[in-house]
């Protein structure tokens, strides 16, 4: 039997599932992708032009590190993480288990391009979209039961307890021409941004969360960090995870040289030391 191979497409996702893993007693190996191809060029998927087009369309330097966090190198990693990920995670040395939620655009985006890469081979996939998962704290009693969501949403302790690697399943054929037939119309596309639209991944324009961002400013000054976290609990609370703080952030900068918002501060990317609201007058 052919060693396990964990394809995961989150790193917060494929760290709990190591930790899960070895709790559990299992020596499986995990593999995860770095970049997020929710937004950005994907036709082709190449790390320089992705590189090229955060800076010159988001602003922003040194992904794939967040606007917290100081990335000036960021992306010579990742680029060298992804060429690692795609030599290991397409091997044919294992069996392959792809863990996937079509309430995840990033995760939903990455496992359609490995799809895309892998061809004809055979894979498993544990698809964590409607699955609902027991949580159990430290202390005090079990909750109720709630949807996944993403495997990078979930704690290794929940991973491990609820078994989610048991949930694996042979990809049917008829699954994968869908998938492909979805992922090669998002490659004709080429958009901005891909979300989630029902069980779908659509393609979007930039501008997409710019309402949203907006009905979350007020007159008054407020962190941007406030703002973007808002925005974030809006899409958990709609049960999908559709972008993460940089695109907000990014998207919060545009509208600041718009004129559309005002600003104070470092920069919208600094999340907790800048500040907007509307425009006053």
């Amino acid at each position: 039997m052919p060693p396990i191979l964990h394809v995961v497409f989150t790193d917060t996702g494929a760290a709990s599932l190591r930790e899960a893993l070895k709790a559990s007693g299992r020596g499986d190996t995990v593999v995860s992708l770095a970049d997020n191809l929710s937004f950005g060029p994907i036709d082709p998927v190449d790390p320089e032009a992705r590189r090229n087009w955060v800076e010159k369309e988001l602003g922003f330097t040194g992904w794939p590190s967040t606007p917290e966090q100081d990335g000036d190198n960021g992306w010579e990693d990742i680029s060298t993480r992804a060429h690692a990920f795609w030599n290991e995670s397409l091997s044919q040395r294992h069996r392959k288990i792809a863990w996937v939620s079509r309430r995840s655009a990033m995760e939903y985006a990455g496992f359609l391009e490995w799809l895309w890469r892998l061809g004809d081979a055979p894979c498993e996939v544990v698809d964590l979209t409607d699955v609902k998962v027991s949580y159990r704290p430290e202390h005090g009693p079990p909750r109720r039961p709630r949807l996944a969501m993403s495997l990078g949403m979930l704690d290794h302790n929940t991973i491990c307890n609820n078994d989610l690697w048991d949930l694996a399943e042979p990809l049917q054929m008829s699954a994968r021409g869908r998938y492909l037939d979805l992922w090669r119309q998002l490659r004709s596309e080429n958009a901005p941004l891909r979300v989630i639209d029902g069980d779908k991944l659509v393609s979007a324009p930039i501008t997409f969360f710019d309402s949203l961002l907006l009905s979350h400013v007020k007159a008054n000054w407020l962190k941007v960090a406030r703002v973007v976290g808002e925005v974030l609990t809006d899409q958990t609370m709609d049960g999908v995870f559709q972008t993460g703080d940089i695109v907000l952030a990014a998207r919060i900068n545009a509208l600041v040289e718009n004129r559309v918002l005002e600003f104070q501060g470092k920069s919208p990317f600094a999340l907790r030391f800048s500040e907007v609201r509307l425009p006053r007058g």
